[in-house]
């Protein structure tokens, strides 16, 4: 078989040909951008608003902070393996671009996804030295011979060990949805900037609906880790808008290079810079669900280890966020 034959054979083509309708394609992307900000809203707001109903009951609070933190840890997990790597393998190994040099010559998917890998830890193990550093002299303003060494509290007393701990994993958190954010929002923007440039209706029409319930589980599970970290109502509001946000305006820059460059879904250009994108979010994605989400609460979460039941319900919440997430590959 030839290459041209390879890349699309004689039926493919006429159907391309019929799904081709820049009119129609731009009027479901106008419905698009409406329907995925709403629903990215309501995905990210409903852990918030779920765990401040909580908030009355301590105990019942906490339980049900790491319960959504696990499926949001599995819809992360799943959001990066399911979803964004085999994306971007798929766009480096397009026939436009493994043909040629030097794309063909190595699988630059895998070593990006690598690289945004050890770059995700990289900030995690400066973030985490900063973040110690900062509580320990913060606490000890004032005081002498007392000093924070790793996981050392030399010179604490109990109550004030505690608490130094306490705001060490409160940043912590604070960092992991920070990162979290920005790795998504590198996948948000590809999926739009993705559809924004496609001018084919077959691809768009059922990408509406099936990007409307992806916005939501991604949302529930930047929001589980967003309600856990304790952020002010004006951060998490702003935080939410931003993810909310993004997709419908890759959808909008995508209509826009669409509309200035000619360029569409297919140019090898863009399916490069959409292979990049998407294997450094993997990569980031990866390490923070397993490492700073699933990692931290089921071997150092004290209120987990110490209650038998909430484990396993954290292990099915796991299993449920991922299933979800994983079922939505068969539509988008």
């Amino acid at each position: 078989m030839s290459a041209a034959a390879a890349c699309a054979t004689a039926a493919d083509a006429a159907r391309a040909a019929t799904c081709r309708d820049s009119t129609a394609a731009a009027h479901l992307k106008f419905i698009s951008i409406f329907t995925i900000f709403v629903t990215s809203m309501v995905g990210m707001s409903s852990p918030v608003l779920m765990t401040r109903f909580f908030k009355a009951n301590r105990s019942l609070y906490d339980k049900a902070l790491v319960i959504i933190k696990c499926f949001a840890a599995g819809v992360i997990l799943a959001t990066s393996l399911v979803h964004v790597m085999p994306d971007a393998f798929d766009a480096l190994a397009d026939c436009h671009v493994a043909s040629k040099h030097p794309w063909k010559d190595f699988p630059f998917a895998g070593f990006v996804t690598l690289v945004g890998a050890i770059l995700a830890l990289l900030v995690d193990v400066a973030a985490n030295s900063h973040m110690e550093h900062h509580v320990s002299y913060k606490a000890l303003e004032g005081e002498e011979g007392k000093e924070l060494v790793g996981d050392s509290y030399d010179g604490y007393d109990d109550v004030e060990r505690v608490g130094v701990e306490e705001e060490v994993a409160r940043l912590k958190q604070r960092l992991v949805s920070q990162v979290l954010e920005i790795g998504i929002i590198f996948h948000s923007v590809i999926i739009g900037v993705t559809m924004g440039m496609s001018q084919n209706v077959c691809t768009i029409r059922p990408l509406v609906a099936a990007l409307a319930f992806h916005q939501i589980f991604e949302g529930m599970g930047l929001g589980g880790c967003v309600a856990q970290a304790g952020f002010s109502f004006g951060t998490m509001a702003y935080m939410c808008l931003m993810f909310s946000v993004t997709t419908p305006m890759g959808i909008i820059l995508g209509m826009i290079l669409f509309s200035v460059t000619g360029y569409d879904d297919n140019n090898p250009n863009a399916l490069i810079m959409e292979g990049l994108l998407g294997s450094v979010s993997s990569g980031i994605l990866i390490y923070m669900a397993l490492v700073d989400l699933i990692a931290v609460d089921f071997f150092h979460n004290k209120l987990m280890n110490s209650n038998r039941r909430l484990k396993k319900l954290s292990f099915l919440a796991l299993t449920l966020g991922s299933a979800s997430m994983s079922l939505l590959a068969l539509w988008a």
